[in-house]
């Protein structure tokens, strides 16, 4: 399959769509629906819908391109094992568990595996032909077979989507830079915890040292040769 080119900031890249994938972070209740644990937890969910349909559009036009899809669940065991002591950062930071030692009673139903809030939004269905993926902490590299999976199929350019931008999003494309993986968020398919700042931050961050920034009709307009190529 030739390559493509993708317009982004702050130039183009050019890749095959074998050789990419697309990543979409944690679209899960937790993160996206009312009653999750970003809404339970004082953040607001309300904008999220619309990035929930801007995912499907680059999930159906990657689908059609032959670019594997990668879906991404953050959270732990029912017991929160996985989610580390008073011995662990993350212990401390985390606001689910935050929220949980302060209101008892959602202990057992935030990010915990099997519930309500580590589903993925009804909008969003995995095909079996897609890699899902459960990941312990904000980056999608750390303590998952992610790298492997990747280079075992020789993929070097991931495109991004999903929630949070400025914590999950970005943490796994940082840790990509590293591994030496070409990372574009589509900024209109991911959405911030926290004020609209965060996000512009996130993005700025992204563009400046460790990225690039695209969206999702530039996505799916620049992956639409490909999918042609594909049914000829």
């Amino acid at each position: 399959m030739s390559a493509i080119t993708l317009p982004a900031r702050p130039e183009a890249l050019e890749f095959d769509p074998a050789q990419g994938a697309l990543i979409v972070v944690d679209m899960q209740n937790a993160y996206a629906s009312q009653g999750g644990y970003l809404d339970l937890a004082g953040f607001d969910v309300s904008a999220t819908r619309p990035v929930i349909e801007q995912i499907r559009r680059a999930v159906t036009a990657a689908r059609a391109a032959g670019m594997p899809i990668v879906w991404f669940q953050n959270g732990w065991d029912e017991n929160y094992v996985e989610a580390g002591g008073p011995g662990s950062p993350n212990w401390h930071k985390s606001n689910a568990l935050k929220t949980m030692r302060q209101r008892p009673e959602l202990q057992g139903k935030l990010l915990a595996k099997g519930g309500w809030d580590y589903q993925l939004v009804d909008e969003l269905v995995p095909e079996p032909q897609d890699i899902v993926l459960p990941k312990p902490r904000y980056s999608g590299f750390f303590n998952t077979p992610l790298d492997s999976i990747l280079r075992s199929r020789g993929i070097r350019h991931l495109a991004f989507t999903g929630i949070a931008t400025n914590v999950c999003v970005e943490s796994t494309l940082r840790d990509g830079f590293f591994l030496e993986y070409f990372g574009v968020v589509l900024e209109d398919a991911t959405h911030q915890a926290g004020p609209p700042f965060a996000q512009k931050a996130a993005l700025f961050n992204i563009e400046t040292f460790f990225g690039w920034v695209s969206d999702v009709a530039t996505f799916c307009d620049a992956l639409t040769p490909a999918a042609v190529a594909r049914i000829a």
